[in-house]
C-alpha cells in the first residue's frame, strides 16, 4: 500500500472514532458511574460486548472459563495478521475507577469498530479480549496460561496516566495471603495458656521491615493486616495479613519472596503459631516492543498529542500484561487525563471527566492507526516481530 493510501485510511478511521465519540463516551461514564470489582465485572463487560456484537463480531463468553472474559473476533477473510486490543474494567475497593480502567476497556472497542468500520482494506483478524481482575487476580495470567494468546502477532492496549508515554516499565509481582493460627485465651486471667497469632503478624512486618536495606533499589514489599483478632480481652487465635511484593523480574522476585516467607515462617516459630500461605499468581515484569510503541507514537504525533519520554527510575507498578508481553509483541503505553495519579481519589475523579474522555477517543485512534500499519504495511510488522523473537531468543 502507498503512503498515501494509508495516509487516508488512517483518516477514515479518525473520522469512525469522532463518529463513534458521544456513543463510547456515554459507555466509559456507563461503566465509571457502576464500578465493579475483580471477577465481578457482569454489567461492564455485557456493556462492552453489546456494541461489538451490534457491529457483527463473533462473541465468546466465559473465556478461559471466567464469567467475565470475553473474546469479539472480526475475521476479514482475507490473509493478514491477528492482532488483539485488550480491555479491562475492574475497579478498584472503595475508589471505583481510580486506574481508569473504564476508559481502558472503552478505547479497545473503539479501536475495533472504527476498524471494522473505516478500513475498507482489512485483512487478517481483529480480537478484543475482555481480561477481567487486573487489579486483583491477573485474568491476563490465566489466559496467557491457557494458551488465548499465542497465536497473536501483536497486542496493544493503552492506560491512563498523567504523563503520556508510549514505554514505561513494568515490575513484577505477587500478592501473598499470610494466615497465622494461635490459641485463644483470656488476656488477663489467663494469657500464659494462649498463642497470639496477632503477635506473629505483627512481628511480621518488624521482620520485614529489618530485611529492607538489604533488598535492591527496585524491590517494593507493602502490607496489610486484614484480621487482627475479634476482641480486646482474648487473646487472637487467628490473624491474618495481605502483602504485594515486587520486583524488576520474576527472578529479582523469587528472592524477595524467600526471603519474606522466611521471616513470616520464622515469627511464626518464634510465637509458637502455625502459618499458612497463600500465594496468587505472579505478574511478570513488562517486555515493551519498543518498534510497536514508535509506531504508535508516531500515530499519536499525527493527532497531534504531545510524548514525553519516561522517568529514569520510581513510579513504576505492575501489570498483567506483563505476562502477555512474555508470549507476543505487546505495547502498554499511557496516555494523560491530567495532574492526577492513579489508585487515588481525584483519579477516579479525572477517569470521568471531559479530559479522561478525549484521551480515551485518542487513544482509539492511536490504535486503530497502529493496527493499519501492522496490516497495510508487511515491513512495518516484521520488523515488530523480529524484535520480539530476538528478544525470545535471548531469553
Amino acid at each position: 500500500m502507498s503512503e498515501c493510501t494509508k495516509i487516508d485510511q488512517k483518516n477514515k478511521i479518525i473520522y469512525s472514532v469522532d463518529q463513534l465519540a458521544p456513543a463510547m463516551k456515554a459507555l466509559a461514564l456507563n461503566i465509571h458511574a457502576n464500578p465493579e470489582l475483580s471477577f465481578e465485572e457482569v454489567r461492564s463487560a455485557a456493556a462492552l460486548i453489546a456494541p461489538l456484537r451490534e457491529a457483527g463480531f463473533e462473541i465468546e463468553e466465559q473465556l478461559g472459563d471466567m464469567p467475565t472474559a470475553f473474546r469479539a473476533t472480526f475475521d476479514s477473510g482475507k490473509p493478514g495478521p491477528t492482532i488483539a486490543l485488550l480491555a479491562e474494567y475492574d475497579a478498584l475497593v472503595d475508589l471505583g475507577h481510580a486506574c481508569g480502567h473504564n476508559l481502558i476497556g472503552t478505547a479497545s472497542i473503539t479501536a475495533a469498530l472504527a476498524l471494522k468500520n473505516g478500513y475498507a482494506d482489512l485483512t487478517g483478524r481483529i480480537e478484543v479480549i475482555g481480561t477481567p481482575a487486573e487489579e486483583e487476580g491477573g485474568g491476563k495470567i490465566i489466559l496467557a496460561n491457557k494458551g488465548f494468546f499465542d497465536h497473536h502477532d501483536a497486542v496493544m492496549m493503552f492506560h491512563p496516566r498523567d504523563k503520556t508515554m508510549v514505554i514505561r516499565g513494568g515490575l513484577a509481582c505477587v500478592d501473598a495471603v499470610l494466615k497465622f493460627y494461635g490459641k485463644a485465651a483470656h488476656a488477663a486471667s489467663a494469657p500464659q495458656n494462649g498463642i497470639s497469632a496477632l503477635d506473629a503478624v505483627i512481628h511480621t512486618f518488624v521482620g520485614i521491615n529489618a530485611l529492607r536495606q538489604f533488598f535492591t533499589d527496585d524491590v517494593r514489599v507493602h502490607g496489610i493486616i486484614t484480621n487482627g483478632g475479634s476482641a480486646t480481652n482474648i487473646v487472637p487465635a487467628y490473624a491474618e495479613a495481605k502483602f504485594l511484593l515486587r520486583a524488576n523480574t520474576v527472578k529479582g522476585l523469587g528472592v524477595v519472596r524467600d526471603k519474606v516467607f522466611a521471616a513470616a515462617q520464622g515469627t511464626a516459630d518464634m510465637s509458637g503459631a502455625r502459618l499458612e500461605i497463600e500465594e496468587g499468581l505472579t505478574y511478570a515484569e513488562r517486555n515493551n516492543n519498543l518498534t510497536l510503541a514508535e509506531f504508535f507514537k508516531q500515530n499519536l504525533e499525527i493527532l497531534g498529542v504531545e510524548v514525553v519520554p519516561p522517568p529514569r527510575s520510581g513510579g513504576i507498578g505492575s501489570s498483567d500484561i506483563g505476562n502477555v508481553s512474555q508470549i507476543t509483541a505487546a505495547i502498554h503505553p499511557y496516555l494523560r487525563i491530567g495532574d492526577v495519579m492513579p489508585h487515588t481519589p481525584e483519579f477516579a475523579a479525572a477517569a470521568g471527566s471531559e479530559a479522561g474522555l478525549e484521551a480515551m477517543l485518542n487513544a482509539a485512534k492511536a490504535l486503530a492507526m497502529t493496527a493499519v500499519d501492522l496490516i497495510a504495511s508487511p515491513d512495518m510488522l516484521a520488523a515488530v516481530r523480529q524484535e520480539f523473537l530476538s528478544w525470545k531468543a535471548q531469553n
